[in-house]
C-alpha cells in the first residue's frame, strides 16, 4: 500500500515512473491559497485538489482541479474524494471540521489534516475550552463561568467588576467575543449583549478580562508530537490605531527571531507547553489524537501567559506569516501529522520578518461592498499576494463581499517588512482599504512600552 506523502516507482514497459500523491485542500480563501502554494512547493509528485466555495484564482492556478461546492457537508466531501481517489485531506476552514468532515474523511480511509469533530470543540466551544483546562489543571484559564440564561450573569460580572469578557459559545468568525472598555462600557451593556445571545438560543461565557499584549502560537500536531511554529501578533480591529469593529483580522506580523518585540523566550515557552498539555488532554479525554494544527490565541500578562481561547486549524492571516517562511517540505509535514510520525519530520522555518496586511472592502465588515472590480496589476511580487475573497466578472476580478486579498512582506527585519507590505497593497486598486500601521516602528514600540509598564 502507497503510504500518503511518498510516490513508488512501477515498471511500465521497462519504464519506471511514479505515482503522484492525490492531495484535497478545503476550502478557497487566502489560508487556503498559501496552503495551496506550500504544497505546490514541493519535489514531491503530487495532484492538488480543492473544493472551494468560489473560484480563487491563485488556487485555481496552482491545483489540477477546483470544484465550487458545499464543503461544509462531510457527505459532499466524501463522495469527491471517492471520486477522484483522494489519499490525503487538508481541512482549512473551521465549520467542515464543526460538522464532522475529517471523522468522515478518515471513516472513508482518506488521512487528514484537521482534528475531528470531538477534538475540534477546541474551537467550536468556549465553555468546552475552558472546562478542560480546568480539569486537566492546565495553567493560564481564566475566572469564568459558563450561561444559557441571564440567571447568575449580573452577581458574576459584579464579582469581575471592571474587566470581564462575553463570548458567544460557538463560531462566530472572530466577531462573538464583546471586551469592557472596548465594546461593552457598563454591566447594563454587558447584559443587553448577553440577552441577545440568549434570544438566539446560545450559550455563552463570561470570564475576566486579560490585561496585556496578544499573541498567537500555532502547532503542528500529530496527536503526540508537537512542533511549534513562529509566534505572530494579529490585528483584529479594522482601522488604525486599534480601533473600529472586530474583524477576522487585518493584518499579522512576525520577527525574524521568530519571537515579538514584546516577548522574552520564557514565555514563548510557556505557550509551547499549555499547547502541549492540551493536545496531551483532548487525547486523555477522548482516546484519540488531535491531528492538525492547533492555533493558541495566548496574552502576555504580569501573570504570565493566559490563554484567549483555541482554533483547531491554520489562523488566516497567521498562515501566510508562517507558510511564507516555510523551508520544510509541507507534503512531509502534512503526512507526518496524519500518520504520527511528526517526530520524524525536519520542520523549520527561514529566520525573515513578515507583515501581511489584508485589502478589505469599503464598509467592512459590518456592510462591504459586493461585485465591484478591482486590479491587482499592479503588484510588483504576485508571489507576496494571496487572493480570498474575490469572484469573476467577465474577464476581472470583483470583491466577493469580505475581506479581498492579502499581502506579505518579507525582509531581514520588521520594519523592512512593512515597508515592502504598505507598497504593494497600496498599489491594489479598487474600493478597498487596508490598515497602514500594522507592523509599523510606532506600533510596534507601543507593544514593548505597553508590556514595559505592565511587567
Amino acid at each position: 500500500m502507497l503510504t500518503p506523502g511518498a510516490s513508488f516507482g512501477v515498471n511500465v514497459g521497462g519504464i519506471v515512473g511514479t505515482v503522484a500523491q492525490k492531495i484535497l485542500v478545503i476550502g478557497s480563501g487566502a489560508r487556503e491559497h498559501a496552503i495551496v502554494r506550500a504544497l505546490d512547493r514541493s519535489p514531491k509528485e503530487k495532484e492538488i485538489y480543492c473544493l472551494a466555495s468560489n473560484r480563487n484564482p491563485g488556487i485555481a492556478d496552482l491545483c489540477d482541479e477546483i470544484l465550487i461546492g458545499n464543503f461544509n457537508d462531510p457527505e459532499f466531501v466524501v463522495s469527491y474524494v471517492n471520486e477522484i481517489g483522494v489519499t490525503l485531506a487538508i481541512i482549512g476552514p473551521e465549520n467542515p471540521l464543526a460538522n464532522g468532515a475529517a471523522d468522515a474523511l478518515w471513516d472513508a480511509n482518506v488521512k487528514v489534516v484537521g482534528p475531528k469533530k470531538d477534538l475540534a470543540q477546541l474551537e467550536t466551544s468556549k465553555a468546552f475550552t475552558r472546562d478542560l483546562l480546568k480539569e486537566y489543571d492546565i495553567p493560564g484559564g481564566p475566572k469564568y463561568q459558563t450561561f444559557d440564561s441571564l440567571n447568575g450573569v449580573f452577581d458574576f460580572l459584579t464579582e469581575l467588576g471592571e474587566n470581564y469578557v462575553v463570548k458567544f459559545d460557538g463560531l462566530a468568525g472572530g466577531k462573538g467575543v464583546k471586551v469592557s472598555g472596548e465594546h461593552l462600557h457598563s454591566h447594563d451593556e454587558a447584559i443587553a449583549y448577553c440577552q441577545e445571545l440568549v434570544n438566539n438560543g446560545g450559550e455563552f461565557v463570561v470570564e475576566e478580562k486579560f490585561i496585556g499584549e496578544e499573541f498567537s502560537l500555532m502547532s503542528f500536531c500529530d496527536g503526540d508530537t508537537l512542533k511549534h511554529m513562529p509566534v505572530i501578533q494579529d490585528h483584529k480591529r479594522a482601522y488604525d490605531g486599534d480601533t473600529g469593529p472586530n474583524t477576522g483580522g487585518m493584518g499579522t506580523y512576525t520577527d525574524a527571531n521568530h519571537s515579538l518585540p514584546f516577548l522574552t523566550n520564557d514565555e514563548i515557552e510557556e505557550a509551547q507547553e499549555i499547547n502541549i498539555k492540551t493536545a496531551r488532554a483532548v487525547k486523555n479525554k477522548f482516546g484519540d489524537g488531535y491531528k492538525g494544527v492547533l492555533y493558541g490565541g495566548f496574552m502576555i500578562t504580569t501573570n504570565g501567559v493566559r490563554l484567549i481561547e483555541y482554533n483547531a486549524r491554520f489562523g488566516d492571516p497567521e498562515a501566510m506569516n508562517v507558510l511564507s517562511l516555510l523551508k520544510s517540505d509541507f507534503i512531509d509535514i502534512c503526512v507526518g501529522i496524519a500518520d504520527g510520525t511528526l517526530d520524524q519530520v525536519d520542520v523549520s522555518f527561514a529566520n525573515k520578518a513578515t507583515v501581511c496586511k489584508y485589502a478589505v472592502p469599503e464598509g467592512y465588515p459590518d456592510n462591504p461592498v459586493k461585485g465591484r472590480p478591482i486590479d491587482v496589476s499592479g503588484i510588483s511580487n504576485p508571489d507576496l499576494l494571496f487572493y480570498a475573497s474575490v469572484d469573476f466578472k467577465g474577464s476581472g476580478l470583483v470583491e466577493a463581499g469580505s475581506r479581498t486579498v492579502a499581502i506579505v512582506g518579507i525582509a531581514d527585519t520588521i520594519s523592512e517588512a512593512e515597508k515592502i507590505a504598505e507598497k504593494e497593497v497600496s498599489s491594489i486598486a479598487g474600493p478597498l482599504f487596508h490598515r497602514t500601521d500594522i507592523g509599523t516602528d510606532d506600533v510596534i514600540q507601543k507593544r514593548i512600552d505597553h508590556m514595559e509598564s505592565l511587567r
